[in-house]
């Protein structure tokens, strides 16, 4: 079938697992055409897939590459004439610990791409966002980035930085018809949270909820990013716990710094070594 002309369309990144997949999988229900990009191959051939036939292209990329990013960008043009009516700029990593205890090498791969592989996907994505009517660049932030998390520093500091690009990314691209829009997860059950924490015999998803931490299926996600791309507000909280915290970190920052105290060894240890999306 391939992509039929005046199909929408939506540029995935981090599309071969987690957060991504489900976006993918939520938008070819409604019809879009997917683009999935991804260091992964193999997840990237499992999320096509789950995809009606002839409704998606993979594109290998590595966010961190800018040389990588114009090539699949221009692969994907060359799929959907040139259409692109959403970026989802997904892709992350997450990386645990004391900042006084964190290997170099980890904070640069994770400043690299969850925050300069952010930055080079929108500019990558300019010219065919600005060419495609109506549309939108969607950021993966965080509740972490809502307010910060003790032995998350790093990786909170990244989100914070996603959700000041889609605000400033939402006044600034405006007068080129493209609108910017985030969401704020909080813990979502993906890749990050199913493998066991090392020196337990329970997986990140038993570690969090047994701190009292709200864990949410990951069939969230999809209408949470449909009612973002189509919505007025810049930001969205996708579950409960990112809304409590929303509120929480507005109104009752004193509480919420003793929260985080709480469960910072557990948040940690979870994070540690672990894809985001």
């Amino acid at each position: 079938m391939g992509y039929q002309r005046g199909q929408k369309t939506i540029f995935i990144t981090g599309g071969a697992s987690g957060l991504g997949r489900e976006v993918g999988r939520y938008f070819a229900d409604k019809g879009w055409f997917i683009g999935i990009a991804d260091v992964n191959e193999a997840g990237m051939a499992e999320t096509a897939a789950l995809l009606p036939e002839g409704q998606s292209s993979i594109h290998k990329l590595d966010v961190t590459d800018r040389a990588q990013w114009k090539q699949a960008v221009t692969d994907f043009g060359a799929v959907t004439g040139g259409a692109m009516h959403v970026l989802f700029n997904n892709a992350g990593i997450g990386e645990g610990g004391p900042i006084h205890e964190m290997d170099d090498a980890d904070i640069d791969l994770m400043i690299a791409i969850n925050l300069t592989g952010v930055i080079s996907g929108t500019r990558a994505c300019f010219e065919m966002l600005k060419n495609t009517p109506d549309s939108c660049i969607l950021y993966t932030a965080s509740a972490a980035g809502i307010y910060g998390v003790a032995d998350l520093s790093v990786y909170s500091a990244t989100k914070f930085a996603v959700r000041g690009l889609a605000e400033s990314h939402d006044i600034e691209l405006r007068k080129f018809g493209i609108k910017s829009r985030s969401l704020m997860p909080g813990f979502i059950d993906t890749n990050i949270i199913s493998n066991v924490v090392e020196g337990t015999n329970q997986s990140g998803k038993e570690r969090l909820e047994e701190a009292g931490v709200m864990v949410s299926p990951v069939s969230i996600i999809g209408p949470a990013a449909w009612n973002a791309v189509h919505g007025d507000k810049v930001h969205t909280p996708v579950n409960k716990m990112a809304k409590q915290l929303a509120f929480a970190a507005r109104w009752m920052p004193g509480r919420v710094r003793k929260q985080s105290v709480s469960l910072a060894s557990n948040l940690g240890d979870v994070l540690a070594g672990s894809e985001d999306q």
